[in-house]
């Protein structure tokens, strides 16, 4: 009779299981996995925290500029920018500005400002001052930053008309930012269903829909643009004009992502899992929409950060050309409309001020849906 094998015993505790998000991301829910995923891009989280500031103020567009947009302070024509202080020969005095001095060169003929030492113009915070109306519904009086009454504060200076500069740029974002979004939505809309629709039926709806984007892509871009954009009636209001362009957008955009769609559809409707869905009685809404369309998620996702800054550059090309929107609504191209002679921004630099905000924000969406893409990429 064999002697019985020896037994070994382990002494030592086991190690503690993985927390989820990190070797045990395979037991947390996606969900987690995602954010856990995303959270390591710090240049996107950097991203999504600006963009998320730059929206939140869109709605208070009111209340964080000094004047409304179309406030005109014949004194202050083409005023350079105003820097804050807070001490004055070495005494704090607390956030003010100096008042300017204006004088009219004669060798250039333009105006010159000089900063007046003896005139402390001190800052108010949550104050009363230049009236508005608040979405244009509510009289309000109420901003973040206030001059002192006979005073004036033009941080980033002001235009031709002797409008403020930084209330024209954060009224402008209310345009510029939003027309991304709502364009998106119509370019979305129709490239996920002519898309889906052409990649899962195939057959004749797949035929017409590929011509359609084939006619559409070999236009050229620009010029589509300026000539739709330049049918749009002068005698429109602002608001419908506004839509237009939004719409002109949205429409010349959605072959790209449609194509893709449908390149994507026809290769994952022969999965086994569509298969079994169709076998179990779903509707092809429903299979191409749960099934079918989060398989590539990570290149929908990519391709909304994308579309978004490509309709605010849109809009901003349209209205610097003068064929997008124009005055009296306020838009980042708008303001640019003014900085199209180099003279003007030789004497006048700080006109240009409004390409800032639109780099940030291009800048800003690239790096988001690089992270976007990343977390929601099954394979990284």
């Amino acid at each position: 009779m064999s002697e019985p094998m020896p037994r070994w015993v382990r002494t030592k505790p086991l190690p503690p299981l993985p927390a989820a998000g990190e070797a045990g991301m395979a037991s947390a829910s996606g969900g987690a996995v995602f954010w856990a995923r995303f959270r390591r891009h710090r240049l996107a989280m950097a991203a999504a925290a600006f963009l998320i500031l730059a929206y939140l103020c869109v709605p208070f567009a009111e209340v964080i500029a000094p004047y409304p947009p179309g406030d005109r302070q014949p004194g202050a024509i083409l005023r350079p920018p105003q820097a804050m202080h807070l001490f004055h020969e070495g005494r704090f005095v607390g956030p003010f500005v100096y008042g300017l001095q204006a004088r009219v060169d004669t060798e250039r003929l333009v105006r010159v400002y000089a900063p007046d030492r003896s005139e402390i113009q001190r800052l108010r915070f949550f104050c009363q001052g230049a009236p508005y109306r608040f979405w244009g519904l509510v009289e309000a009086r109420f901003h973040l930053v206030c001059p002192e009454p006979g005073g004036a504060f033009h941080p980033l200076g002001t235009d031709r008309l002797g409008r403020d500069m930084l209330s024209r740029i954060v009224h402008g974002a209310r345009v510029s930012l939003t027309i991304g979004l709502v364009g998106v939505s119509v370019s979305f809309t129709l490239g996920l269903l002519l898309g889906g629709a052409a990649g899962y039926f195939g057959g004749w709806i797949d035929a017409a829909v590929s011509r359609v984007i084939e006619v559409l892509r070999s236009l050229p871009e620009l010029p589509i643009w300026l000539a739709l954009a330049a049918a749009v009636p002068v005698s429109w209001s602002p608001l419908l004009v506004y839509f237009a362009i939004t719409i002109i957008l949205g429409l010349l955009d959605w072959p790209g992502l449609a194509r893709a769609v449908r390149g994507k559809l026809l290769a994952l409707r022969e999965e086994d899992y569509a298969a079994a869905a169709l076998v179990m009685g779903a509707s092809p809404a429903r299979i191409i929409g749960l099934h079918l369309l989060p398989n590539f998620a990570s290149h929908l996702i990519a391709s909304l950060t994308l579309t978004v800054p490509a309709m605010i550059l849109g809009e901003t090309a349209l209205s610097f050309l003068g064929l997008g929107l124009r005055d009296p609504v306020t838009s980042w191209g708008v303001l640019l409309n003014e900085a199209q002679t180099i003279a003007a921004i030789e004497l006048y630099p700080w006109i240009i001020l409004p390409v800032v905000p639109v780099i940030l924000v291009i800048l800003a969406f690239n790096f988001l849906g690089d992270g976007l893409r990343d977390a929601a990429d099954p394979h990284r």
